[in-house]
């Protein structure tokens, strides 16, 4: 009965920031405390209690990892009163545990919702990807370009020097050889810790971030809410699953995908309209981070529909 129910966006897009919302204020009092798992554990249990607050069918199709790793807000799980449309639910209830233990921008409460089946679901495995913001033609870069061809055909399409580009890449031994050929094109970077759902949506507000473009691996999850911020802000993204080992095949085989090397746009991540919620845990460049005051919290929400292009930036302050 629930898949014939509408997916009334619009009526959904407040309870789902208020879920954003929520797992953010939990975390409020662990930041800068050391504590990543605490933090973690915090946000995860607020959204999952906020979550089964909403008139919705829900099933977790990005989640905390696979059930016998995760107890809550699992791949699979089945979240919202069961009275309501059937929905698929992406999330990362604290996208940088290590940013929010030691008090460092971006970190963020992120959650993304659309109808049944609109989602890929990406196993746990890495996620090459590159990404730019709206304006674009599409295609102008892609995942088989070297990074400097890609920083040279952005400026290009731009009117302007490599020089004047920006390339947002997680700071990582695997992405050596990628920053030293962004580099060598005369374009900067600017490495982040964590947090490469934020490091995307940078691109797509590039006269606020001052980021132009996102390149590198990171997680295949994140790579599917950072496409769902996309499908709502304009802009490309392209992914293409890593594999390591034969159970991480064994993954994708479980989540019904067959071809390994497969490249995904933005639309085929997330093919449906969707809502998505962000809210700021440390400050940042996107979204202010939560605000402590004598007896006060106040937190900064993004929110967004891709059907409607709408974008909210919304403040909530609540007594504590």
């Amino acid at each position: 009965m629930t898949g014939t129910i509408e997916f009334h966006d619009r009526l959904l897009s407040l309870g789902l920031a208020r879920v954003a919302e929520q797992a953010a204020l939990a975390s409020a009092s662990l930041v800068g405390r050391g504590d990543e798992k605490a933090a973690d554990q915090a946000a995860v249990n607020a959204m999952r209690e906020q979550l089964n607050l909403l008139d919705i069918a829900g099933v977790v199709v990005i989640g905390e990892g696979e059930r016998d790793e995760a107890p809550m807000l699992y791949i699979g799980e089945e979240v919202g009163t069961g009275n309501g449309p059937g929905v698929d639910i992406a999330l990362d209830p604290l996208e940088g545990t290590t940013l929010t233990a030691k008090d460092m921008p971006n970190a963020l409460t992120v959650i993304a919702m659309g109808p049944r089946g609109s989602m890929l679901h990406a196993p746990d495995v890495y996620m090459e990807k590159v990404a730019i913001g709206p304006g674009y033609p599409e295609g102008l870069i892609t995942l088989d370009m070297p990074a400097a061809t890609r920083v040279s055909a952005l400026a290009t399409e731009k009117g302007c020097l490599p020089s004047d580009i920006t390339v947002c890449i997680l700071e990582r031994p695997r992405h050596e050889e990628m920053i030293a050929e962004v580099r060598s094109t005369g374009a900067s970077i600017r490495l982040i810790t964590d947090g490469d759902v934020a490091g995307v949506m940078h691109c797509a507000e590039s006269e606020k971030t001052g980021i132009d473009m996102y390149m590198g691996s990171g997680g295949a999850p994140e790579g599917v809410l950072a496409a769902a911020a996309l499908k709502c802000m304009g802009g490309q993204i392209y992914g293409r699953l890593l594999f390591r080992n034969d159970d991480e095949k064994a993954r994708a085989a479980k989540a019904g995908i067959t071809d390994l090397d497969k490249i995904y746009g933005r639309d085929e991540m997330v093919q449906q309209d969707v809502i998505f919620a962000a809210t700021g845990v440390t400050g940042g460049t996107l979204l202010a981070g939560i605000k402590r005051e004598p007896g006060w919290l106040t937190t900064q929400t993004l929110l967004m529909r891709s059907k409607t292009g709408s974008v909210r930036r919304m403040e909530y302050r609540t007594p504590v």
